[in-house]
């Protein structure tokens, strides 16, 4: 791209779509504003060059899955560290602990009874499961949709299944759901059931079941948990309105010793203010279904793409931006918490952190997590995002489940939004691969994320960090 085209001109030509504002190159130039030559240089290479689809093609069709503890985990490493070498990037790997769950085989039906000839079910064990009994399990199944409904159950759950329907039915309904696959087994547990169900966590389904992390509360019985398809949770609540139903579930999953894995860890160095640092982040591990494209495979990728964008500036940012590929943030955070711990000492001189974990999809706008003044800082950066459609600073919290353990450290958190409204279509399940992220829409946020960074590292000033968290009430 030649350098001498105005950005309007350099990055309308390169985007099918029309951008909501002009951008005006008199009002990005100078010290205090973004550069125009950079600018064009970080997101017309995003838009053209394909290294992030492909990069993407190579870690999902090339490694494949990717869960904490097993060989496509390591291969990812190896891959991961390769890439940003032949990048020209300085690379190191960072050692983490991680649990290492083995998901065998796992089936489970409907059994016959005067209603029904029965049923199989298409379900998934989550991620920590204990196994069934050898020879599995038969037992009645109860509906709930929430803990108090276990609870007002009182000994009825005895000897039972308990079957977690809920009715998440777009993005912004994760967060409710997600706490009855996490603790819903341990709450099932202490009202003297022997397994739990629970109805996937999916916005979209063709009878595709979706995994996710469980965990059991220390010194309660530990009880099988799947998720069943929502087809077949659909299937259950009305057969259970009918009358008894009794289901036969076979998981042969297991907990081995943690194993040794770790953090990818690489740096472009600041050249005026190399040990302040713009931290990127996105987790390398997947779940053992499907092979992780959205979840997190993307966001791998978008954050190496930077990068190495950044990596062939001629002149680096004034800060340092490091790129960390967490290991185990599905089924642990181990690596997020070890990053944390040990990168202690430095975590006052980190001014940003971004997490890419919400798929592929285009960019929407920016959010903070910071003190007051932050949005007035960044503002003037953004106009650069006009023709991406993401140059807006939106309501609402940055975060992500890797960097939470720099909170108590008050590192301001940024983050580019990508739409991921059908995002939980294929999440933790067989069906999140390459073929549902759009390339254009990926090169579209790498583009986006690749000059947020930039900014981030460059801008004179750094973003006020945010308040210190509360303290837990005693």
């Amino acid at each position: 791209m030649p350098a001498a085209l105005p950005l309007s001109a350099a990055l309308l030509s390169l985007l099918t779509a029309t951008p909501k504002a002009p951008v005006r190159a008199e009002a990005v130039r100078g010290d205090t504003g973004p550069s125009l030559q950079v600018a064009e240089r970080l997101i017309g290479a995003a838009l053209t060059e394909g290294h992030a689809y492909a990069r993407l093609a190579e870690l999902t069709d090339g490694v494949g899955q990717r869960l904490s503890g097993s060989e496509g985990a390591e291969a990812a490493v190896r891959w991961a560290k390769k890439r940003f070498e032949a990048d020209g990037v300085k690379v190191w790997l960072e050692p983490v602990k991680v649990p290492r769950w083995v998901r065998g085989e796992g089936s489970g039906r409907v059994l016959a009874s005067e209603r029904t000839r029965g049923h199989t079910l298409s379900l998934l064990a989550l991620g920590g499961s204990v196994g069934t009994p050898e020879g599995g399990l038969s037992a009645e199944v109860v509906e709930v949709r929430s803990f108090d409904e276990v609870a007002a159950l009182g000994d009825k759950v005895k000897g039972k299944v308990v079957f977690f329907n809920h009715d998440m039915a777009q993005a912004q309904d994760y967060g409710r759901a997600a706490g009855l696959r996490t603790r819903g087994a341990s709450v099932a547990a202490k009202a003297g059931a022997v397994g739990m169900l629970i109805r996937s966590l999916a916005t979209a389904s063709l009878r595709t079941p979706h995994t996710g992390a469980m965990r059991y509360d220390e010194g309660v019985p530990e009880i099988p948990a799947a998720a069943v398809s929502v087809e077949d949770a659909e299937l259950l609540h009305r057969l259970i309105a009918g009358g008894p139903v009794k289901v036969e579930l076979r998981l042969t999953c297991k907990s081995l010793p943690d194993a040794d894995s770790f953090n990818v860890v690489a740096e472009v160095k600041g050249r005026e203010k190399p040990r302040e640092v713009v931290l990127l982040g996105a987790h390398l591990d997947s779940w053992d279904v499907g092979t992780g494209a959205h979840d997190d495979g993307a966001g791998v990728t978008m954050v190496m793409e930077t990068a190495r964008l950044l990596a062939r500036l001629e002149r680096a940012p004034r800060r340092t931006v490091r790129v960390v590929l967490f290991m185990n943030e599905e089924n642990g955070l181990r690596g997020g918490l070890a990053y944390a711990s040990a990168h202690a000492a430095e975590l006052g001189e980190h001014v940003a952190a971004l997490e890419m974990d919400s798929g592929g999809g285009r960019p929407l706008g920016v959010v903070l997590r910071a003190g007051a003044g932050g949005d007035a800082l960044l503002k003037p950066w953004m106009q650069p995002l006009a023709a991406l459609g993401a140059n807006a600073l939106l309501p609402g919290d940055a975060g992500g489940a890797d960097i939470s353990p720099l909170v108590p450290a008050r590192v301001p958190f940024v983050g580019v939004r990508v739409d991921a409204s059908r995002y939980f279509d294929v999440h933790h399940s067989e069906a999140d691969t390459l073929d549902k992220v759009d390339p254009k829409d990926l090169a579209h946020s790498t583009a986006a994320l690749a000059w947020v960074s930039y900014v981030l590292a460059e801008m004179p000033g750094v973003l006020p960090r945010p308040e210190a968290p509360a303290s837990p009430r005693p």
